[in-house]
């Protein structure tokens, strides 16, 4: 006989697969009980509760009914909204799917649903159940009664086919990993964790929500269209939070957006703890923006920490607050300015008529409907009045994911339909081959290439229902601001993220009329450079500018060209314009007048010394030294055409040599001459030889020198 395939567990999944097995040969072997159980039992106190709808094919459900207990308490308060408004819906539309000829015809759907209790643990055990039928082909001689008989089982429930849930990322990660041991398909309505598209973990995953990084990048593009560059965050313990915030960080980085600090809130903090995370924010001054990617219960006790130290911030939160009323009960002022994303859905009117009309008398079906009237109306059944009550009172509210709910099941609904007519044509019952179900088969050719228009849809709304080679659904969010108006707090939609982000700002209200800042350092002034600091982005020093730098960009000064000045505003420099004397200006023609009278005099004087040139009394004033002085002279009025020329570098080099040659030429004719003069008459004191170096050529020679 050949060996059975083993299939190797990890240290970590071996205990968890062992304590999963013991409590399976528990359900499946009851040691008092060899009769069916009976259905639709009214559970007693203390019984667990669950919903148990026979059919010829049944479905899984997994809703937080409650939320999560404190301390050591699995389970808490009832969880109105999120648990028993998705679980009636889940039911609602079974009723309507096996009310329509059109999908699985002549077939029943059943279901069996369960709480989480809001925990991934509790959510754990609870799904055990869904694996009861596959591990009910046990070898039963192994196992033998007290009085030597074989034992007979239970009758066994028909297989899962699928399961709907679970809410929360962290809840569906538990069961994702139990459900792949068994080949069952899921599809949640709500968990968005980006972890759950790794096919190579989660192969049995879809859900008819987008992931997290979607929200993620729409949260990144709200910080950079309001310029908040400096932000903290907050993330709940668990992949949700954790992934959640991890995505946000990587879209940051992509648009310069800094984080201050990073906080974590655990799954077990008390009413303390969570005025830490408060005072952990408020510790980076500058960083008024802060960023929740958590739970909605871990954004009301922060709301509520907020609100009893007087603090406030500018919160950008996902999907898990989205536009709750529950979370921001209480603490309003505290929330105010909050910007929420919600995923975008539109609200089912046949939802609403089917759960206003419940009551406990009508409504036996859900065994939490009971505890959640009486929680709902602060009363107890047992009260005179209080069955009186009607959830059309006007205070009933539509969960946000009502429609994903009933997506959710539809697809499941489609798929069964689809299956059945590709591997049982020939009848209108479920053939052997889907009893059981080849949840591979189901999940890869079926549930993925499913595709149909959203039921209940409204009638100019556009919703296919379709998942992506991952598991996933496309993804659009609307934005939400949370705001006063007419004197009440109110959720307005003022935008929404389809790939990029759509604002409406004109209806946003600020605190002063001014949008808040929300960043590391001051904006610089005009006329000064940041200096960043090592490793940031988000934070520098303002350096001022010279005054003949501009900035090249918000780094750097630069300085102008030669003939240049900064602009006004720095951004770049232009030329200087050119001032100078013009021919026709009238300080120009008087000094040219003059200028030209002195140079004709000046000819003059030298023609009449030129004419005269061997006459004694010209050489008796020394001819070449007063030829030298009439050109020094000529140059000194020649140098006033050069200054009121339009300079040039010929002109301003001519300018600084000419007019200090002109005077030199004049000032070495009159020293040497004056010079010579001395010269002579000393000579004559001293005696009748003549003194050397007196000849005109040795003047000259002097004089240019």
């Amino acid at each position: 006989m050949a060996p059975l395939p083993v299939r190797i567990l990890s240290p970590v999944m071996a205990p968890l697969v062992l304590t999963m097995t013991a409590k399976l040969l528990i359900l499946l072997f009851p040691i008092n009980s060899v009769q069916a159980s009976p259905r639709y039992v009214p559970a007693l106190p203390g019984a667990k509760r669950e919903i148990i709808m026979d059919g010829d094919l049944v479905i899984g459900g997994l809703f937080p009914v409650h939320e999560k207990g404190e301390g050591t308490q699995d389970c808490g308060k009832i969880n109105e909204q999120r648990g028993i408004q998705r679980l009636e819906a889940m039911l609602l539309a079974l009723d309507e799917i096996n009310q329509d000829n059109r999908i699985l015809p002549g077939l029943k759907l059943g279901a069996h649903i369960l709480d989480t209790c809001s925990k991934d643990t509790y959510a754990l055990e609870q799904s055990l159940e869904f694996v009861r039928t596959s591990l009910t082909k046990v070898h039963q001689p192994g196992f033998i009664c007290p009085d030597g008989s074989n034992p007979v089982p239970d009758e066994a429930p028909l297989a899962i086919s699928g399961v709907i849930g679970g809410s929360y990322s962290d809840v569906s990660i538990q069961v994702a990993n139990l459900l792949r041991l068994f080949q069952i398909p899921q599809i949640s309505y709500a968990s968005t964790s980006a972890k759950l598209s790794d096919k190579s973990r989660y192969d049995y995953f879809a859900r008819t929500v987008p992931p997290d990084f979607y929200q993620a990048k729409a949260m990144a593009e709200i910080l950079r269209y309001f310029n908040w560059t400096y932000v903290s965050t907050v993330a709940s313990e668990g992949d949700y939070g954790e992934t959640g915030i991890d995505a946000f960080q990587q879209e940051a980085r992509v648009r310069q957006i800094c984080i201050a600090t990073s906080v974590k809130v655990s799954r077990s903090m008390n009413r303390g703890n969570y005025e830490t995370v408060i005072r952990s924010l408020q510790q980076k001054a500058n960083a008024k923006v802060v960023i929740l990617f958590t739970r909605s219960e871990d954004a009301r006790e922060l709301l509520v920490a907020a609100t009893r130290m007087n603090v406030t911030f500018i919160w950008v939160a996902s999907d898990g607050w989205g536009a709750q009323e529950s979370v921001v009960h209480g603490s309003e002022k505290a929330a105010y300015g909050a910007f929420t994303i919600e995923l975008a859905s539109y609200s089912i009117r046949e939802f609403e008529d089917y759960f206003t009309k419940l009551t406990p008398e009508l409504n036996t079906r859900n065994p939490w409907f009971r505890e959640f009237w009486e929680h709902k109306f602060a009363c107890g059944l047992h009260e005179a009045g209080c069955a009186r009550h009607s959830l059309r009172d006007g205070s009933f509210k539509q969960e946000s994911k009502i429609m994903f709910v009933v997506n959710a099941v539809y697809a499941i609904a489609h798929a069964l339909h689809n299956m059945r007519q590709a591997v049982c044509p020939n009848t209108t019952r479920a053939c052997d081959a889907m009893k059981p179900i080849n949840g591979k088969r189901f999940y890869r050719e079926f549930i993925l290439k499913t595709k149909f228009d959203a039921p209940f849809r409204p009638a100019d709304t556009e919703n296919v229902v379709r998942f992506t080679s991952l598991g996933d659904s496309l993804g659009r969010y609307n934005i939400f601001h949370y705001q006063q108006e007419n004197g009440r707090y109110v959720y307005r939609k003022v935008g929404y993220w389809a790939q990029s982000l759509v604002l409406n700002t004109s209806i946003l209200h600020w605190t002063g009329g001014v949008v808040p800042t929300s960043q590391c350092s001051d904006p610089c002034q005009p006329n000064e450079a940041k200096s960043m600091q090592p490793g940031d982005v988000c934070c520098w020093i303002c350096i001022p500018c010279q005054a003949h730098q501009y900035l090249l960009d918000e780094f750097t000064c630069e300085d102008c060209g030669f003939g240049e000045w900064p602009l006004a505003n720095l951004t770049g420099c232009y030329e200087l314009p050119e001032e100078y004397i013009h021919w026709s200006d009238a300080w120009a023609i008087g000094p040219v007048t003059i200028a030209c009278l002195g140079m004709m005099c000046t000819l003059a004087v030298a023609g009449v010394f030129l004419r005269n040139n061997n006459t004694p009394v010209v050489k008796a004033s020394g001819r070449e030294l007063s030829y030298i002085l009439l050109l020094g002279v000529l140059l000194c009025y020649a140098m006033t055409f050069i200054y009121i020329a339009k300079p040039s570098a010929v002109v301003c080099a001519l300018r600084r040599l000419g007019l200090g040659t002109s005077f030199a030429v004049c000032y070495s004719a009159l020293l040497t001459k004056t010079n010579r003069i001395a010269r002579i008459f000393g000579g004559v004191r001293d005696g009748a030889q003549r003194p050397r170096f007196i000849s005109p050529a040795s003047h000259w020679l002097s004089a240019v020198r």
